[in-house]
């Protein structure tokens, strides 16, 4: 039996779900009838993390947004791993939006988990490693609380809780 179990908890987002969500949106955008005649699409850009949304007004790039969003529900995508920036206006009149994809912890909300884990009084020592938060006890049962603590509250950012031991 080990002697002390632990967890992580990360927040990642699988860029190939990503991938297949801006196709099938691309898709869709080139099928249906009223974006006949339109540049609606979605570019993604895998290096910077985002993705940019292009479209002739705000009416259709609010439909863009609706079928990206859809898609990526339907894909089984968290949609708090997305940070949708400002509509903004690009060359020729159209408009385009950007979206972020949020990849890994940052320092603030990773100090705002471990503040929660310790507000818990629970026996457990939550460590920051970079990206992730290492959370390490001696029971199985006071790690499983700490989970359903984390998943009862909002963040703003998809978690997830790997690396079992």
């Amino acid at each position: 039996m080990a002697d002390e179990y632990s967890f992580d908890i990360v927040s990642e987002v699988n860029l190939q779900y990503i991938d297949d969500v801006v196709n099938t949106a691309n898709k869709e955008i080139s099928v249906r009838f009223d974006f006949r005649g339109s540049v609606s699409r979605l570019d993604i850009d895998k290096e910077k993390n985002e993705i940019t949304l292009y479209s002739d007004d705000t009416g259709k790039l609010k439909s863009v947004v609706q079928i990206f969003q859809s898609r990526a529900a339907k894909r089984g995508v968290d949609l708090k791993a997305f940070d949708f920036q400002k509509e903004e206006a690009s060359l020729g009149g159209k408009v385009r939006q950007i979206v972020k994809i949020q990849q890994g912890l940052n320092q603030e909300k990773a100090k705002e988990i471990v503040a929660d884990i310790k507000k818990s009084k629970e026996k457990v020592t939550p460590s920051i490693k970079g990206d992730q938060i290492r959370v390490s006890s001696k029971s199985k049962d006071v790690l499983q609380n700490i989970i359903q603590l984390l998943k009862g509250k909002n963040y703003g950012i998809p978690l997830q809780f790997t690396n079992y031991r």
